[in-house]
């Protein structure tokens, strides 16, 4: 039995461009700075403890229950890093999904969403990429892109 929680948007959590060392084609590689906090602690270890009720109340004898505490974004869909935001200063992202700084490229995966519930968001990113390509194909035509 497996369980799997919300990581929460935490300050601490970034990526950052390493303009020191460069990729096979000079492009900065990214640092990522990521690590669980309080909150995805506690609710591990109530997720062990309601796991392990639910197992006894079926009568199921529990042998081991343990916490493997593996990498964040191993099994989950960790996501924010380009935030969507209004100040440039604080996010990456427009409400459109649209780099603030390049205006030419738009991201709509997870990476826009500050945080997301553990289902699968797959339809949320199909949705947020319509919804970019229509503004996109409108600024296009009113040439202002």
């Amino acid at each position: 039995m497996t369980a799997m929680g919300e990581m929460l948007p935490r300050y601490e959590n970034h990526v950052k461009l390493n303009q020191a060392n460069k990729d096979q084609w000079g492009m900065p590689t990214l640092d990522i700075d990521c690590a669980w906090g309080e909150n995805e602690d506690k609710m591990t270890q109530d997720a062990i403890a309601q796991a392990k009720a639910m197992m006894e109340a079926a009568g199921i004898r529990i042998t081991a229950a343990f916490d493997n505490h593996q990498a964040p974004g191993v099994a989950i869909h960790e996501m924010g890093t380009a935030r969507m935001g209004h100040d440039p200063k604080t996010s990456v992202l427009n409400k459109w999904n649209q780099v603030h700084s390049v205006k030419n490229v738009f991201v709509t995966d997870g990476a826009s969403m500050a945080s997301s519930a553990c289902q699968n968001p797959s339809l949320t990113y199909m949705a947020l990429t319509a919804r970019a390509a229509d503004y996109a194909v409108r600024q296009l035509k009113g040439g202002r892109l």
